[in-house]
């Protein structure tokens, strides 16, 4: 498993860096990308940004394996993570509206204080200190989901008055380098892990001087907006109007709380499955975060002008792609039987669909939902996700370790069977629209998001 975990990662950096390398010699530079000015704005806000990023990517491939380093239970692990979850949902229903209450810039700077604390509660062995740290974690996850973004949107458009349209060119680039920092956070975090040999604790350490760099240069460098206050009544209502009055938009929040509800599912299983074959956590995470960013090229190479596919048909082969894999995974975590190198191989499938399905699905959100009513819409798309999720996980609190692990692949890969047929039932639906085709094949994808 060592030398697969090796081999595989060192295949897919190279294919990765071939592709990204050809699509740049391809790629005639921007009117955006020649202005000194915007760079120099584009510079302010990705050295906080990408310090955040590299901090948070930093805690995952050890999450699991810290809690169980403390001689916890599988199932007392599942509270854990249910807890973080349950955090995310409460925080990201209000997030919108505490930044704008509280300032971007100020928010951000809270997100780096509540993370510090976060991973500071990790150096702790009491279980009700590491639950305060995923509260903490819920609250950071929603802060820097909402604050950074908006911060960059006001001053882009309002005090720069930098034309709107180079906006995703901004957030393209920093969908790509935020796989980039993913990729290097886990084989940073085997490094001091394991190779300096300071246990799973130590990526929490390592990240805490990355969130007070962040904090500072926020506070340092960037001016503080705010924006109107919209009653959170009337942006959960207007939501819930839009959702029930498109059916579109109903079909697209049902195949995102269905597949994104097997992915977080996925993250709690992937180290349990792996770890007890001596599988490098670290480098593993690394794999899988180069074949996400593998699937983000192909997503891009296949939109372009030679393939020209559409974002729906991504979205269709990644649904397809994880039903797949979890087909293959309720075989190769058979109790008594287990197959990890096929787990780890179904794993990757699952990252390499994460990399068609997102940058597919934030296409297809834009088109489809009015931009009055994203934040609304998308807080009710949060929910039954995050439900989902947690629900699957005390599931899995209260079945046996032997079996539990493949009968939770064999219920996720129902799940997902369900979200094919959202797929669809949307396709069906949307098949004629032409507002949901791509209209330039030479633009770059707007995908904020892994």
């Amino acid at each position: 498993m060592l030398v697969t975990a090796y081999l595989v990662f060192v295949v897919l950096l190279a294919s990765c860096l071939g592709l990204e390398l050809s699509r740049c010699q391809a790629k005639p530079p921007g009117r955006a990308c020649s202005n000194p000015s915007f760079l120099r704005f584009q510079l302010d806000f990705y050295q906080v940004y990408f310090l955040a990023l590299a901090a948070d990517w930093l805690q995952a491939p050890y999450l699991y394996k810290l809690y169980q380093h403390y001689h916890f239970l599988e199932g007392q692990i599942a509270i854990l993570y249910v807890c973080g979850l349950a955090s995310t949902v409460l925080f990201g229903l209000v997030a919108s509206s505490l930044v704008d209450w509280l300032g971007r810039k100020k928010s951000c700077v809270l997100f780096s204080l509540t993370y510090s604390l976060c991973c500071i509660t990790k150096l702790s062995q009491d279980y009700f200190v590491l639950l305060v740290g995923r509260a903490l974690g819920g609250l950071s996850t929603a802060l820097l989901f909402s604050a950074f973004e908006a911060w960059y949107i006001h001053e882009h458009v309002d005090r720069h008055d930098f034309p709107a349209e180079w906006i995703p060119t901004t957030f393209a680039r920093a969908a790509f380098w935020n796989h980039v920092l993913a990729v290097v956070a886990g084989v940073a975090a085997e490094a001091v892990a394991c190779w300096m040999g300071l246990g799973p604790v130590a990526p929490f350490v390592v990240a805490i001087p990355l969130l007070a760099l962040a904090g500072a240069f926020a506070l340092h460098n960037w001016g503080e907006n705010y924006d109107r206050q919209r009653a959170f009544s009337r942006t959960c209502a207007g939501g819930l109007r839009c959702l029930l009055s498109d059916r579109r938009v109903l079909l697209l929040g049902t195949i995102q709380a269905l597949f994104e509800s097997v992915i977080f599912i996925f993250v709690f299983l992937w180290t349990p499955v792996l770890d007890p074959h001596g599988a490098p956590l670290g480098i593993i995470f690394s794999s899988f975060m180069a074949a996400s960013l593998l699937g983000s090229s192909l997503y891009r190479i296949a939109t372009s002008k030679r393939y020209h596919l559409q974002p729906m048909h991504l979205l269709s082969l990644a649904v397809l792609i994880v039903v797949f894999s979890l087909f293959m995974l309720t075989f190769s975590t058979n109790p008594g039987q287990e197959s990890p190198v096929e787990s780890f191989i179904a794993f990757l499938l699952i990252e390499l669909a994460c990399g068609l399905y997102f940058p597919s699905m934030s296409f297809l959100r834009r088109k489809v939902i009015p931009e009055t009513e994203q934040a609304g819409v998308l807080n009710w798309f949060r929910v039954p996700l995050h439900l989902l999720a947690c629900l699957g996980l005390l599931v899995l609190h209260d079945s046996d370790r032997k079996t539990g692990t493949r009968n939770m692949f064999s219920i996720c890969s129902a799940v997902m069977v369900m979200a094919l047929l959202a797929v669809v039932g949307l396709f069906t639906v949307v098949r004629h629209d032409a507002e949901l085709r791509v209209p330039s094949p030479t633009g770059e994808p707007y995908a904020p998001e892994l």
